[in-house]
């Protein structure tokens, strides 16, 4: 049951990221450099909002797993 909370909190950290925080990083990131093509600029701004959506996800992650443990110190498999 913990993994599945986890994964729960990691999809709300995605859709939190790509939805608050990924754009509008991967637009700063790229406002602060130059280029010689606009590729290169295309690139950079996806490589950005993947790893801050990847970030958030991660991050949810932690946070489901953190919750979901936090009721289970002490016990172990054994003694379920």
């Amino acid at each position: 049951m913990r993994y599945v909370i986890a994964m729960v909190f990691a999809f709300i950290g995605a859709v939190l990221a790509a939805m608050f925080l990924s754009s509008p990083a991967a637009d700063w990131v790229t406002a602060h450099q130059s280029f010689d093509s606009s590729d290169d600029a295309e690139n950079l701004h996806m490589l950005v909002f993947i790893v801050a959506n990847m970030a958030g996800l991660v991050i949810g992650w932690t946070v489901g797993w953190i919750v979901s443990g936090l009721g289970r110190r002490g016990t172990t498999a054994a003694d379920q």
